[in-house]
């Protein structure tokens, strides 16, 4: 199995996509923030001390996709069309959903686990004077998918 990060000396390398053509490219992820249920009683109520913790996961999770290339050392930087950061309640927690779209040649599948994972620090920071026991668990790519670009 050819290791497409590393170069014959095994030295790691950003991998060269410049030959590679433009296309649409797709990414899901998941995630999951579990909290006491008092704890997402204050949440859903928007009433944490520090400000609305949805909204402000959102943007950090926004943000975070845009700015993966920094933050994992061979990503590529890409241009991201859309970065969707969405959120549902359950007994004990939050759902995270991220959904990513780009017009590239390499993937965006790090970019919506990134928002996940960072959405779901997000929410972490925003209640943990509220909760001790709070876990961030299942970070998980759902499904990537590549379109050809029609000419």
């Amino acid at each position: 199995m050819e290791l497409t990060h590393l170069d014959e000396s095994g030295n790691a390398r950003m991998v060269d996509v410049s030959e590679k053509p433009k296309v649409k490219r797709e990414a899901w992820a998941t995630g999951k923030v579990y909290l006491q249920n008092n704890t997402v009683d204050l949440v859903r109520k928007g009433l944490m001390k520090k400000g609305d913790v949805l909204a402000v996961a959102r943007i950090a999770g926004i943000t975070a996709a845009k700015r993966t290339f920094e933050l994992i050392p061979l990503c590529h930087q890409i241009a991201l069309d859309h970065v969707a950061v969405d959120f549902d309640f359950f007994d004990g927690g939050v759902d995270i959903r991220t959904y990513v779209v780009c017009r590239d040649r390499t993937g965006v599948e790090m970019e919506a686990l990134t928002a996940a994972a960072v959405a779901g620090l997000t929410i972490y920071d925003m209640c943990k004077a509220v909760d001790k026991s709070i876990t961030i668990s299942e970070i998980t790519l759902e499904a990537k998918i590549k379109t050809d670009l029609e000419a």
